[in-house]
């Protein structure tokens, strides 16, 4: 009997037998589908868009390129080298490839290409950077700053109070809702829907609670559309601006230093440090954090300096606690 074979192939098979390639685009697009499925947050898709189309329009503009199958390790690295040429930073152009590696392994996996463009290309190197910490005094003074009884002010201390204490993402905390705190712990939703537990301190608790009764006496007659636990006066869902100008102002009027970065994210280095500094074990720290692996919270380490390791040391050391 003739005709088509009809016996199962792999997609890398297929490709091979029939000699079809994708259009680049069309793999942006199934790659943009993939990650609605896999349940990846809106930024992160729009992120993974945006860095995407810069591939593609550099295969067709320079190279003339158009189908995935056609691209190859040495059109990704001279795209790299031009980012650099035009002053982008290292962090900048890691974080390209690594949108890069995820889009091909996708591909390769598929079937749509026969083999990984990205797999063999190294990132740039990248200066280590001393990260510039809140002291114990900044944070003291920054959180007595707003110590007044307005519903804003008691609103402003909690959330400073939150990310010094738990180490949440800037988005973790503007998203967070009530049925989220539990006595002893907050259940984050952090990035792509990842879930961990972050302890609350009896400090945070009180503040939470103090926060809870103001909240519900100031909204006693509006409504609040949703369950967000921090809100502006009107009784909508903050933004990013409104946080970074409430910690600015707080961090200028108890003069903060110069060198450190004022912003949510500093708050998390702090966190951090401070964590690793009292003796907390580096994978402790990395879970708390919600970091994807350890390496990324290894950073943390070279923000200690060496007497702040030895006092944590003796703290923990064996035969201290015999």
């Amino acid at each position: 009997m003739t005709g088509i074979d009809v016996s199962p192939l792999s997609c890398q098979e297929t490709v091979k037998k029939v000699g079809f390639s994708m259009l680049i685009r069309d793999a942006i697009t199934e790659f943009h589908f993939d990650c609605q499925v896999r349940k990846l947050s809106p930024k992160t898709i729009a992120l993974y868009d945006r860095q995407l189309e810069y591939i593609a329009a550099y295969m067709e503009q320079t190279t003339g390129l158009t189908n995935i199958e056609d691209v190859r390790s040495i059109h990704i690295k001279k795209f790299l080298v031009t980012k650099g040429e035009a002053g982008r930073k290292p962090q900048y152009i890691n974080d390209l490839l690594k949108a890069f590696k995820v889009f091909f392994k996708y591909c390769y996996q598929e079937g749509h290409i026969q083999t990984d463009p990205c797999a063999k290309v190294q990132n740039v190197k990248q200066p280590k950077l001393k990260l510039r910490t809140f002291n114990e005094e900044e944070i003291r003074k920054m959180l007595n700053y707003y110590n007044g009884r307005r519903f804003t002010d008691i609103r402003n201390k909690t959330m400073l109070a939150m990310f010094f204490d738990t180490g949440m993402r800037l988005n973790e905390v503007l998203t967070l809702k009530q049925e989220q705190i539990h006595d002893e712990y907050i259940l984050v939703h952090g990035k792509g829907n990842k879930e961990r537990l972050v302890p609350v301190s009896p400090f945070l608790a009180k503040l939470l609670l103090k926060y809870r009764i103001a909240k519900d006496s100031y909204f006693n007659v509006n409504t609040i559309p949703q369950n967000y636990v921090f809100v502006s006066y009107r009784g909508t869902q903050l933004n990013q601006q409104a946080v970074s100008n409430m910690m600015k102002a707080a961090a200028e009027a108890v003069g903060v230093r110069k060198e450190v970065r004022v912003s949510p994210h500093t708050c998390r280095h702090t966190f951090a440090h401070i964590q690793l500094k009292n003796g907390l074990d580096l994978y402790s720290l990395s879970r708390l954090m919600g970091h994807e692996n350890i390496s990324i919270t290894q950073r943390y380490l070279d923000g200690i300096k060496d007497d702040e390791v030895l006092i944590a040391a003796k703290q923990t050391g064996v035969l201290a606690h015999l």
